[in-house]
């Protein structure tokens, strides 16, 4: 998708600072071409829950519907999301295990504990990759001002995605 420049010009069309930054909805590209880009990505991916992937500050993983129309969790195909987070303590972090029946490595807890993220998220949506230079980028687009849903005041977008 790269390749096609499909993220070119698409909106961050919703940001929660301390949380996550969202993007790659076709619908939110001022290109002509909208609809038929949304045609082409009717389809979901099957979630994939890898534990050396987890939700720690610079995730990035795959935006999905909610439980009650996708208890299989499947993926969006394009929409994705950049965690920004925050530090947990072990007593959130214990809380956290209990509500969703999982457990955390010592690795996690210490990533948790010191550089932060969603937690709550893990077992629950795709993480796929990562930022490993810029996150200063991503704190700017989350600290942007919101409306509604949060979506930012004013357009928030990727002007160039370029494969290396």
């Amino acid at each position: 998708m790269v390749a096609e420049q499909f993220y070119d010009s698409v909106l961050f069309h919703r940001i929660i600072a301390g949380f996550m930054i969202q993007t790659g909805d076709p619908a939110t590209k001022p290109a002509s071409d909208t609809d038929s880009l949304i045609d082409k990505l009717n389809y979901t991916i099957p979630a994939e829950f890898v534990p050396e992937y987890f939700h720690k500050r610079g995730a990035l993983a795959a935006a999905r519907f909610g439980d009650t129309t996708n208890p299989e969790k499947r993926s969006s195909s394009s929409q994705f999301y950049i965690v920004q987070g925050r530090t947990y303590t072990d007593d959130e972090l214990n809380q956290i295990e209990e509500n969703l029946h999982i457990q955390f490595s010592e690795f996690q807890r210490g990533i948790y504990k010191t550089i932060g993220g969603t937690p709550f998220l893990d077992h629950n949506y795709t993480v796929f990759g990562e930022v490993v230079k810029g996150m200063e980028v991503v704190d700017a687009i989350a600290s942007v001002p919101t409306g509604p849903s949060d979506v930012p005041v004013k357009d928030v977008r990727i002007l160039r995605i370029v494969k290396k």
